[in-house]
């Protein structure tokens, strides 16, 4: 096979990233934004469910973060209770009824996204309005929390109407991928109006102006009001789901009414695999989860751990057993696959103090989705049709009416006296790393910090794997005899490796951690707000 190193010259070679462990005995929000934690650790102190601090920070987040997700989006959650219940909730994407598999003809090469799929016509199913699916995210939380709230829905929604009204703050982070996609965002009128203000870029100002430069989003402000006063369902029925769905038929898509008014969340009780004599729940079917427990299962088949730490037989167990799960996942997993049970991204964990938690991934699935937002409502919109396989005749090929396979998966492990729930975002990326944290948690019994700040590899384009550059090289040498090997840095831009979060509760303690290599991930815990928080 081969080694391919593509570490970058320029980094530092004695930078060392480090970030601390939140442990309490109370409430734990672990985000993308910590605002956005912030958000979800004050509702836990106000007497609020996890489940309610999610919704909270699950509407915050879409706010702040929109390259990433929002009520445009699609998600889905599993919810522990302190009894041991798992319950499953995907508000996964559904392509519109309407949708027609000949506009999306194939063209020469590949595209440039996220999967690599051949070209189609125009890039249809990855950019524009025909690239939209039904979002149904909204739904989904509406669903958790008429089944496990606690606290007034209109309250959850509040704190995500005053971040549009005000507008995200503008910081580097923001700048960066608003620039990454400048492209994208300027072929949609609606998107640059919001996204470069006065036709320009938007900027940090110098400190010495003592500004704060912010995105204010006041038609998106107004659709998460009339959401928070008519409940979940008003995003597909009424005026607000009626004024969407007329904006992306005027964008040239296929989303209609009756595909908003014909969409619900489904809930149930999750999937779960044994895995070292613990238990792995996830979400049915079309998602990443299934080819996560896969991998762990033939992981537990043909690999025994041995020492306290992983080595080099480890890595490459870890690379054979996901590149059997993803072998299976490429040719038989679809929405027109034999079912075994009836029918870019953030990710929130969340535990609270009486020991329910819950992991929640959310996505636009694209940075930015489809690129196309409705001016009528301020929404950015998904471009869920870019999950499925843009050949004919593929089981999980573009089509009307169809549930997409996505790669989000959220998880949680479950032994005696110990739960852990992790998620992340990035793609296809997300489902190595998840399995590398689960199996190190099992297999070692690593804490949650090693889980996901140690080394890792990425196998998501087989045959190639992407190795952490932080691994020795005899191990790099190993995988290189067996695989195409590309060396990469453990950096948030390109992320190469996932973005993960997870909570964890342990003899009645929380803990929670952040990928430690994104600056804006955080976990925060209830008790570490004032008193008159």
């Amino acid at each position: 096979m081969s080694l391919t190193d593509i570490r970058s010259p320029n980094l530092s070679s004695t930078l060392r990233v480090h970030k601390a462990v939140v442990e309490s005995e109370g409430g734990i929000v672990v985000a993308h934004n910590r605002l956005a934690a912030t958000v979800g650790a004050r509702v836990l102190k106000q007497g609020g469910s996890a489940v309610d601090a999610a919704i909270a920070t699950s509407f915050a987040i879409g706010v702040l973060e929109p390259w990433m997700s929002g009520i445009g989006g699609v998600g889905a959650l599993l919810v522990r209770s302190p009894e041991g219940e798992v319950t499953a909730i995907d508000a996964g994407a559904h392509s519109p009824a309407g949708l027609d598999p000949a506009d999306f003809p194939l063209v020469d090469g590949s595209d440039g996204d996220l999967f690599g799929w051949p070209n189609v016509l125009e890039d249809r199913n990855v950019i524009g309005a025909r690239s939209v699916c039904i979002p149904g995210l909204v739904d989904g939380l509406g669903v958790a929390h008429r089944q496990f709230g606690r606290l007034d829905w209109a309250a959850l929604v509040a704190p995500a109407v005053e971040l549009a009204r005000q507008g995200p703050v503008v910081d580097f982070h923001t700048t960066q991928w608003i620039a990454c996609e400048m492209d994208r965002l300027r072929r949609n009128a609606a998107c640059s109006a919001y996204f470069f203000p006065g036709g320009k870029l938007p900027l940090t100002p110098s400190a010495v102006s003592g500004q704060v430069a912010r995105l204010p989003a006041p038609a998106l402000a107004a659709s998460l009001q009339h959401i928070a006063e008519a409940g979940p369902r008003a995003l597909y029925e009424g005026p607000l789901a009626q004024a969407l769905a007329q904006d992306v038929l005027e964008a040239g898509g296929y989303l209609q009414a009756s595909d908003l008014h014909g969409f619900t969340a489904a809930a149930g009780p999750s999937d779960s695999v044994r895995y070292r004599g613990r238990e792995i729940h996830l979400v049915p079917e079309l998602n990443g989860g299934i080819t996560v427990a896969m991998a762990l299962q033939f992981c537990e088949r043909h690999y025994r751990p041995e020492g306290g730490a992983p080595g080099t037989a480890t890595y490459l167990a870890y690379a054979q057993a996901l590149a059997q799960a993803w072998a299976y996942r490429l040719s038989r997993l679809g929405d027109a696959a034999e079912r075994t049970r009836p029918s870019c991204t953030s990710h929130l964990s969340v535990v609270d103090r009486n020991g329910q938690v819950v992991t929640l991934t959310q996505t636009l699935l694209s940075s930015f989705g489809s690129g196309v937002m409705s001016p009528r409502t301020g929404i950015l919109l998904n471009n869920g049709v870019n999950w499925f396989d843009p050949r004919p005749g593929r089981v999980n090929a573009i089509a009307p009416g169809r549930r997409a396979l996505a790669n989000y998966a959220p998880m949680l492990l479950a032994g005696e006296d110990d739960v852990l729930g992790i998620g992340g975002s990035g793609g296809r990326k997300i489902i190595p790393a998840v399995f590398h944290a689960l199996a190190c948690a099992a297999d070692f019994g690593m804490s949650l910090e090693q889980c996901i700040a140690s080394p890792r590899l990425d196998y998501s384009a087989p045959p190639t794997v992407v190795a952490d550059g932080r691994l020795p090289d005899d191990t790099l040498a190993a995988l290189a005899r067996h695989y195409p090997t590309v060396v990469a840095d453990r950096m948030e831009s390109p992320n190469h490796f996932t973005i993960l979060g997870a909570v964890r509760r342990q003899g009645g303690r929380n803990s929670g951690y952040s990928e430690p290599f994104h600056v804006w991930t955080d976990a925060v815990g209830e008790d570490s707000l004032p008193a008159c928080d």
